[in-house]
């Protein structure tokens, strides 16, 4: 399977705070495809998949507030998933989309779900890779999380203007991987292109420090069901066999069970693949194949008939 070498242009959609920035692939009227990455990382996560994907798309991949080039939310302001998907709307408005498909990574196949629930008459196709869609919580945890949450965020603010680390690149590289032992060396630069920022002396991170803070608005499982239900889209999950593990996050794995258990109700597509929670980076050809035949019959063979 080979990748073509695409056009890509940058963009910029404004924001009440200042702006959303992302890539755009594709033909400009082609079927929209949306692309959420991560916690923590960038729209250059989807550099090495897209070239892989139906040429007849438009695929446009932003950063999310707080990451990459996109503006940082303002002040005293929380980071959280309707917050997200929120931004989600904003960016379909400001492209016209009034109907389009979504992928999403780790955090974005998070938001890509939410979204789908809260607006499922906008989502046509749904494509989540290497998370379960929620991160269901245990109604008696989410009070200490909560505060926990509320506690980083008012600690952050006594620190007035706190300025961020000055690194080397190489220093860079070694701190990203650091926090991802399983990034390739070539998915870290890429992730690095818009993830720092040059100052004098060397680079920072361009991303907001509060996006590391603990995410203030849980759900339960009950709730997470209740808007899987709303769902109307097909839905491609695909997981890692060397990923994201539920058991070591906060969410149980009887949680994420129930979750997955629904999707199987649902008729919905769940593969399994090798490779770490960046799979769709380092290894872009063994996720390519499911998501091209998953978007080439649940989403663009539905168009001709419409």
């Amino acid at each position: 399977m080979s990748s073509v070498k695409q056009e890509v242009s940058e963009l910029s959609i404004p924001v009440p705070w200042g702006e959303i920035r992302g890539k755009a692939w594709g033909p400009e009227h082609g079927h929209p495809v949306l692309c959420l990455h991560g916690w923590a990382d960038n729209c250059g996560s989807f550099n090495t998949l897209i070239p892989f994907l139906p040429k007849e798309c438009r695929y446009v991949a932003v950063d999310m507030p707080g990451h990459g080039l996109s503006s940082h939310r303002p002040p005293g302001v929380f980071y959280s998933f309707p917050a997200y998907a929120a931004d989600v709307r904003r960016v379909a408005e400001s492209l016209s989309w009034t109907k389009f498909s979504i992928m999403g990574h780790s955090m974005g196949g998070n938001i890509t779900v939410m979204f789908s629930a809260l607006y499922p008459e906008m989502v046509d196709g749904i494509i989540v890779l290497d998370v379960f869609g929620f991160v269901p919580t245990d109604p008696k945890e989410i009070p200490r999380i909560m505060r926990q949450g509320m506690e980083e965020m008012l600690k952050f603010e006594k620190k007035a203007e706190e300025k961020k680390r000055v690194y080397t690149y190489e220093k860079a590289v070694e701190r990203l991987l650091a926090a991802n032992p399983t990034l390739s060396e070539r998915s870290i630069q890429t992730l690095l292109e818009r993830g720092l920022t040059r100052v004098e002396g060397g680079f920072v991170f361009s991303r907001d420090l509060r996006v590391n803070f603990k995410n203030i608005e849980r759900i339960t499982l009950e709730q997470s069901l209740e808007m899987q239900s709303l769902i109307q889209a097909p839905v491609l999950l695909i997981l890692a066999d060397k990923g994201f593990s539920p058991a070591s996050r906060e969410s149980s794995q009887k949680l994420t069970s129930k979750l997955l258990q629904v999707y199987q109700e649902r008729n919905d597509t769940v593969v399994r693949v090798p490779g770490s929670h960046h799979v769709h980076l380092d290894n872009p050809e063994v996720v390519a194949p499911f998501i091209c035949d998953f978007l080439q019959t649940k989403v663009l063979s539905q168009q001709v008939k419409a």
